[in-house]
């Protein structure tokens, strides 16, 4: 089975086609990514109507791309994937209606993926993770615990209140004054700060239930980019850098360590404690993860630097595993601005048991 996958939900437009007639990385027969940074630094974050116009000018080309990078036509794929949401709905909209009208004129069946499903099923791809596994979500939009049983089967452990991580790394970025992407850039300037300068908060953790929240944490450092001034020097920044990635993290893996707990009491079975998001790029993120599963006797899976960003393998992937399971969407399908994970389950509440 092949399918063709067409992400567009924030600012990468993305074509792939994966194969099911391989294992592991073989399956991933062409995957284009075009990024948008560039379009998008000097507003300092994603302009939706900017992202739309731009999925809308270079997903034809893309298209093109894929196929020949796989070496197939249109009437090769036997279905055609695209995120339905969440995302910027002006987005989403490029890429389904690309996706409608291509099964249309192919008669080929369409198949909408949620965006965080498709994050959530990348280590089977990479990895054939089996069933069932902790997530951790982690992204500029995104930062939940889910025990993932089975396709279509995903309980939703814990949420932030209000940022995600890696939107509390961006704005965090932003203050700091150390350009646009700000998760990477971040990322960079820790590595040359000295531990231990700054106190900051690491939010939520001890609490017992597994929820996240960044807001203070990112109001904590703006408190002493204020205090700083305009005296403030790239060590100040290096340092309160290295601080707000040493809170972030220990509060993501406080939050995961309790989910792991109960998730080992719920899935006796459970396979691994499984990273995706992308957040999940982050070397401190994945060490920080990697080192809770290890305690816990549970393997560590996280997806490849470029899957762990948003990407069309995983929608394409996450296609593949729906039409697998005999899944369609009609045409009518209308893109969707949120779409919460665990309300797959109850669209397909009995579908998925046992599986794989």
């Amino acid at each position: 089975m092949k399918i063709l996958g067409i992400e567009t939900s924030c600012d990468e437009t993305a074509v792939a086609v994966v194969d099911d007639m391989a294992e592991g990385a073989d399956r991933l027969k062409a995957n284009i990514v075009l990024s948008q940074i560039e379009d998008h630094r000097k507003f300092g974050g994603v302009v939706p109507e900017i992202a739309a116009r731009a999925h809308l000018r270079h997903l034809p080309g893309l298209l093109d791309d894929a196929l020949a990078e796989a070496g197939i036509t249109l009437d090769d794929i036997d279905a055609v994937a695209a995120t339905g949401g969440p995302g910027l709905i002006g987005g989403v909209m490029v890429g389904v209606t690309m996706a409608k009208g291509l099964a249309l004129a192919a008669d080929k069946p369409f198949i909408a993926v949620n965006h965080l499903e498709a994050h959530a099923l990348t280590a089977r791809l990479t990895d054939d993770a089996a069933f069932p596994y902790l997530l951790l979500l982690v992204s500029g939009g995104h930062c939940q615990l889910v025990l993932v049983e089975a396709l279509g089967r995903y309980t939703l452990y814990g949420t932030t209140h209000d940022d995600a991580v890696g939107e509390a790394f961006d704005k965090t970025a932003k203050l700091l004054g150390l350009g646009y992407p700000g998760g990477p850039a971040l990322e960079r300037m820790a590595e040359k700060g000295a531990p231990g300068r700054f106190a900051l908060p690491a939010p939520m953790v001890g609490r017992p239930d597994l929820d996240f929240s960044f807001s203070g944490l990112k109001t904590a450092v703006r408190t002493q980019v204020q205090k700083l001034g305009d005296a403030i020097t790239d060590q100040d920044r290096a340092d309160l850098a290295h601080a707000f990635q040493t809170a972030a993290v220990t509060s993501l893996a406080d939050r995961t360590k309790r989910a792991l707990d109960r998730a080992l009491r719920e899935a006796p079975d459970l396979t691994a404690l499984v990273v995706a998001g992308g957040v999940a790029a982050n070397k401190t993120v994945r060490d920080g993860l990697s080192a809770i599963a290890e305690k816990q006797g549970v393997a560590f899976l996280a997806p490849p630097m470029a899957l762990c960003t948003d990407n069309a393998a995983m929608v394409a992937w996450a296609g593949l595993e729906k039409a697998r399971r005999g899944d369609r969407d009609a045409l009518d399908f209308k893109p969707r601005p949120r779409w919460p994970l665990d309300s797959l389950t109850q669209r397909h509440p009995n579908k998925g048991q046992g599986e794989n």
